[in-house]
Order: structure tokens, then sequence, then C-alpha cells
């Protein structure tokens, strides 16, 4: 990976498909940490750091790198960036917004889909033999349920013009009112108690760990369903298990975990869950769409042009 040429000398943080590691190593001489750990001199080489939204980035790693202009991140999440040291050095960041929001929302509305009908179970159903000696257990309909939306950002409204035409009822939660076609509701556990499904698309960060707490789940009760295809840290997986295993929550369909990729054993021991490995933007496409802004972000930098999406929180 490491190379010898002109092009600007990047710290990789994370991997990416074979495909994608061409595209940055034509255009980037990428070192991973291993190689900085090893040759303390790189350190004076290295102009930028590309990750990925799923690395932690401690503000340690900048503070070795005294040539640092830009930080480009491969995904819309930037809760495990160090903004403020970032800020304090006036060095960029930049994401990938919008061209994930269709996989993102796609995903989710499978994995409720999924969750309702039971399909992972009917799959094995099947599979299993189990056809010949009787019927499935009923699964549950969409179609006229009370939805709520915890973060209705692009992501947030992509999934709910998607579950219209299911006929459900909406509203959402989030810093305000914006207006819409949905109701608002200022109150998290108001709406959780109003909803039959909660569905988990706020931005992770300080200010909303652990949101989805016991009252939140309380208030969905012993008939509703959690999906969280937004950051496992949004919800506390501790009382979410709980509620789960005494069935006081109905059910639970996630995509992102607390400890990636360590997802709680106890969690696939419940038949009441669907669980997904952080599959959000996970499409041939949208990973190739996703990539072609991380190089755009990179390459727009090193020209002197305006960043195409910078982070601006």
């Amino acid at each position: 990976m490491t190379r010898t040429d002109s092009k600007p000398d990047l710290l990789q943080l994370g991997s990416y498909a074979p495909a994608h590691q061409a595209q940055l190593d034509a255009a980037f001489t990428p070192h991973l940490q291993e190689a900085l750990d090893a040759d303390p001199a790189l350190a004076q080489r290295i102009r930028g750091i590309v990750t990925r939204s799923n690395v932690k980035v401690p503000a340690e790693i900048l503070a070795r790198l005294p040539k640092l202009e830009i930080i480009s991140t491969f995904g819309v999440g930037y809760d495990g960036l160090p903004l403020a040291a970032a800020a304090a050095r006036n060095i960029p960041v930049t994401n990938t917004p919008d061209v994930l929001n269709t996989a993102v929302a796609e995903l989710c509305v499978g994995m409720l889909l999924g969750l309702l009908r039971r399909l992972p179970a009917s799959d094995r159903f099947v599979r299993e033999g189990q056809w010949t000696k009787g019927t499935m257990p009923l699964g549950v309909s969409l179609s006229g349920k009370r939805v709520g939306i915890v973060g209705l950002g692009r992501i947030g409204k992509d999934i709910a013009r998607r579950l219209e035409p299911f006929g459900v009822t909406l509203a959402y939660y989030g810093r305000s009112d914006q207006h819409l076609a949905y109701r608002f509701e200022a109150d998290l556990v108001q709406l959780a108690r109003d909803s039959d499904i909660l569905i988990v698309a706020a931005p992770g960060g300080p200010e909303t760990d652990k949101l989805i707490d016991r009252a939140v789940m309380d208030a969905l009760g012993a008939s509703g369903y959690l999906v969280n295809i937004a950051r496992g840290s949004l919800v506390d997986e501790a009382a979410l298990i709980d509620a789960l295993e005494q069935k006081t929550l109905g059910g639970a369909a996630l995509d992102v975990f607390e400890r990636e990729p360590h997802a709680d054993a106890r969690l696939a021991a419940l038949e009441n869950v669907l669980l997904a490995p952080h599959l959000g933007s996970a499409t041939v496409e949208t990973r190739q769409a996703m990539m072609d802004l991380v190089l755009e972000n990179l390459r727009c930098h090193f020209a002197g042009k305006a960043l195409p999406t910078p982070v601006t929180a």
C-alpha cells in the first residue's frame, strides 16, 4: 500500500473493498497506522486522514501529524471524529451525506417488514421442513400502524416517504418542529407512547447517547417495535435486552450495536429480534458513490477548490 511517488500522503484508518482501495491507491499514497507506528518520521509527510464513519479517531492521532490538512470520512456520521481538535487547527472535515439516504431507508423498511412478518423465521421454517408439521405463527401488518421517527433529517425523511404508501400514520421527534405534514412531538416518551413502531434515525454523539432509554421502551410497550438504523449508542442496549427478554417490548430490528462488531450474544438467543451487521449503506451502488465523494473531497482540497461536503457541525 505504501508508495514513494508524489501523490499526497494519507493516513488510512479502516479498510475498504478491493475496488475502492484501488481507487484510493491510484489517487493518493495511503499508509496504515501500523506504518506510522513503525516509522515516526512518516508523520511529517501525512497531509490527510481518510477514515470510515464507524472508526473512532482519537484526538491524539491529530497531535502526531503536524502537516495534517484534512480529514475525509467514508460515511455520513462524524460522531467518532475529533471535531474540536480539528477545528482548533483549522483542519476541515468532510463526510458523504445524501448519497446513502436511499440505501439506509430501503434497509429500514426491509428490516421493519422482516420483523413484523417474521421473514427470517419463515425462511428457517421452510428450510428445516417445519412446514410439513404445521403452520407458521401469524405476523403483524404494517398497514395502519402509528410510526414515530426519532430524527427527521435527510434519512428520516426518506424513510417517512417510503412508509407513506403503507398507510401508516407518521409523527416525529427532533430538535425542532419542521412544520411538515407529519406531526411533531417534542416529548420523546410521549411519541413512543403514541406509536406502534419507533424508528431511530438521529445522529450519534454525546447529545443522543442512550436517548432511547428504559422510559421510552416502557412507553412503546409490549406490543411496540423498535427499529434502529442510526447508531448503537442511541439505544440503552442493556435496557433493550431486558425489555425484549421480559417481553415488555414487542420486538426490535437492529442494524447497529453498542460495541460493533461484537453484538451482545443475548440478542442472538431472542426470537423477537432481527439483526443485521451495520448494512445501512451496504449496496454496490451506494458504496461506490460514497468512495467517489471521499475522493472528490480530497482532490478538491489538494487542488485548492471548495469542498463538496464539509462537516459544519
